[in-house]
């Protein structure tokens, strides 16, 4: 699935066009369109003054059995329909017309599907005509009418096509108004049956439930002290258990080392990932007032949706931060020590299983779960997951392919490849200190110069107004070398942390208030800066204008972000610091890996199953966001409950293993962050109380839940 960006300017370049209508320059066939009545009075009147031997559908052919078969289906319909007939009345009812607005960007009419598919009349005992409901497609101008059509099942699209062919001819006595229907877009009520991998996907899901639901009621009833006698697969699968974990709210004084405003950035840079993906799919929804994204692209508020990518380099900065401290603090107690190929295997525990349930889910249940005009078509990216799916699950999908299996898993791709190159720079930090930093301060800006480059050499541009450039895409935001400077920055900064940890600085009232000042400038000159050139009618920035901005945000944005955490973490954070470090952060944070992985197929159903038009504003789409997300949230913790939980146990009870036969006893008291992962603070924090499956935090290997939060 192309990102929202890829959206935003698909759209833009279609609003563009729309948006230069002027007077005496309309479509040339605007004004035949005007003079049609509903398509369905169109039809049903041109039927009912027809007769069998008048339809020319064979084309001097010979007729097959499926011709024969849709004609007598016709002629009952044709007949019903004279003779007022129910269910032939509904038929026409169900029917689209050319909406009206179309100057205004309204470009579909769903008509009536439920009324159209639930039609169902008993011809003899071995027969019934069924309502099958398609897409016209009517092009006009540079786009295309799409309008509801209900018909008897037995005809396929190319038999409808004939049909309206000669009506098209009838009413205009030309052909250049072509009007055709796509057999894809069709559908019956009759359900597609599941395949293989559908009944797999379903199983697999069902199997685990009754696991985690069999421990759970075994928890509940079974086990009168949770601090004993509870078997350690209970304690994995336990949903009782599990969710004592995420709503567990851990008082960050408790822990000095505990980095409580992270959980604030986090949950906050989730939230607008999610909001900009929604925005995604509302410019794609059959909107009335389409032409109406023409003016809101320029808008103030539009600025935060078209450079939501922001968000993305905030995770990239937790990621990067956490690996340092966490390895860092490991290496020191281990005496430089760092077990690479059990950092792999945690992060593939951890990682891929989730992600491979998610393939599956995708793939398979889409279809399964919703209905409507719109739900004609699998999932958006069906097609790539089948073809393509080991290049998600090898993490190399922004370099092998442009079609993603999941589009929102580009991310993954990019962490991944980073933390794989983690152990050298850890092992450089560790022997070298400064001198190692010193080197990734370099390469730092070394790929900064290679984004720069990219840009110049391309002459590529983000902007909406100069057209969606899918290649820029690929090579400025989703490659690993032109998106790693943030996860660097926030690396060094966590390096900064551990060589400074529980350390004051003094700093005067001057100095907090200029980094306030600072930071804020550079966070909204990142949003901001390019509104003015982004207006419609102002002037393009030159290309070294343009690759100046989007290079030095990429390295402003996490700077500010590092200013952000240090001011928390030294007492300055004031406002932010409450906010940001609010307990109230702490359930979503945990499950934060599950709502991202989650959400886009909470957003693209709810989208397939709109029976009607939508009007498209930026209050219409906050109400949707938070319906979405809401759902989003109960998708996230029935999942992680069921899979994301239970293997987070058991990699948890390997880690323990692992530590007891082969490491030291931990001297001191571990880092921490407030957002560890829920099944290690089941294990470890749970009023106190110890058990089978404790592991510290001090693991080489950061959770996914801290390392991996888009």
């Amino acid at each position: 699935m192309v990102n929202v960006l890829g959206t935003l300017f698909v759209c833009g370049l279609v609003l563009v066009g729309a948006a230069k209508l002027r007077d005496g320059n309309f479509p040339p066939d605007y004004e035949r369109l005007k003079g049609l009545r509903s398509l369905g009075a169109e039809f049903a009147g041109h039927f009912r003054n027809e007769s069998l031997t008048e339809l020319d559908l064979f084309n001097s052919r010979i007729p097959s059995q499926e011709d024969l078969l849709c004609l007598a289906d016709m002629a009952q319909f044709m007949q019903a329909l004279t003779g007022g007939k129910l269910w032939a009345l509904k038929m026409i009812d169900a029917w689209g017309s050319i909406p009206s607005g179309l100057l205004y960007g309204n470009v579909m009419d769903l008509g009536n599907f439920d009324e159209c598919v639930k039609i169902s009349k008993e011809i003899t005992s071995s027969h019934s005509i069924n309502g099958k409901y398609c897409f016209i497609n009517v092009p006009i101008a540079s786009n295309a009418l799409q309008i509801g059509s209900c018909f008897p099942a037995s005809c396929s699209a190319a038999h409808m096509d004939a049909f309206l062919g000669q009506l098209v001819q009838k009413l205009f006595n030309v052909s250049s108004l072509s009007m055709n229907i796509k057999e894809a877009t069709c559908q019956t009520s009759e359900s597609k049956p599941w395949d293989g991998m559908t009944i797999f996907t379903v199983v697999l899901l069902g199997l685990m439930g009754s696991i985690v639901a069999l421990c759970t009621l075994y928890d509940y009833f079974c086990s009168q002290d949770q601090s004993e006698g509870l078997p350690t697969v209970v304690k994995i699968f336990s949903a009782r258990a599990s969710s004592r974990a995420i709503f567990r709210v851990v008082d960050s004084k408790s822990n000095p080392n505990i980095i409580s405003c992270l959980d604030g950035i986090r949950c906050m840079s989730l939230i607008w990932v999610v909001f900009g993906h929604e925005y995604g799919f509302a410019l794609a929804s059959p909107n009335i007032n389409s032409i109406h994204m023409f003016y809101w692209a320029v808008e103030p508020f539009a600025s935060f949706v078209l450079h939501g990518y922001f968000s993305v380099d905030s995770f990239f900065f937790i990621g990067g931060l956490l690996v340092a401290m966490v390895a860092l603090r490991s290496m020191d107690k281990s005496k430089g020590k760092l077990n690479v190929p059990l950092m792999y295997l945690h992060r593939f525990i951890r990682i891929v299983p989730i992600l491979a349930v998610a393939i599956l889910v995708y793939m398979n249940l889409m279809t399964v779960i919703t209905d409507g005009p719109l739900a004609y078509g699998d999932h958006l990216n069906k097609a790539a997951c089948e073809s393509g799916w080991f290049w998600t699950l090898l993490f190399v999908q922004n370099y092998a392919t442009s079609d993603f299996c999941l589009g929102h898993s580009w991310y993954l791709a990019v962490d991944m490849q980073l933390y794989i190159i983690s152990p050298l720079l850890l092992i450089s930090l560790y022997k070298w200190g400064k001198k190692a930093a010193a080197g990734i301060v370099v390469l730092v800006l070394l790929l900064s110069s290679c984004l720069f480059a990219t840009m110049m050499i391309n002459n590529y541009s983000m902007l909406i107004k100069t057209g969606f450039n899918g290649e820029a895409s690929r090579k400025l935001y989703m490659a690993t070398h032109t998106h790693a400077a943030p996860w660097l920055i926030g690396f060094l900064f966590g390096y900064f942390l551990h060589l400074n940890r529980g350390k004051r600085f003094q700093l005067s009232q001057i100095a907090v208030w200029s980094g306030w000042v600072l930071s804020l400038a550079m966070i909204f000159t990142s949003i901001f800066a390019m509104y003015p050139a982004a207006k419609w009618r102002a002037p393009l920035p030159s290309i070294l204008e343009e690759s100046l901005y989007y290079t030095l945000t990429r390295l402003a944005w996490p700077l500010a972000l590092c200013w952000i955490v240090f001011a928390c973490m030294q007492g300055h954070g004031g406002l932010a610091n409450s906010f940001l470090s609010s307990p109230l952060w702490q359930p979503l944070s945990r499950i934060s890996y599950s709502v991202y992985i989650w959400h886009m197929f909470v957003e693209e159903a709810n989208s397939r199953i709109s029976r009607t038009n939508t009007y498209y504003s930026d209050y219409t789409v906050m109400q949707t966001f938070w319906s979405d997300f809401g759902f989003s949230l109960l998708m996230a913790y029935v999942l992680y409950i069921i899979i994301e939980a239970p293997l987070g146990g058991l990699d948890s009870l390997l880690r323990r293993r692992e530590k007891t036969s082969v490491e030291p006893p931990a001297p001191s008291e571990p880092i921490q962050s407030s957002y560890d992962d829920p099944q290690d603070q089941l294990n470890d924090n749970e009023k106190g109380k110890k058990d089978d499956l404790e592991v510290k935090e001090t693991t080489v290997t950061a959770t996914v839940s801290e390392q991996l939060q888009i």
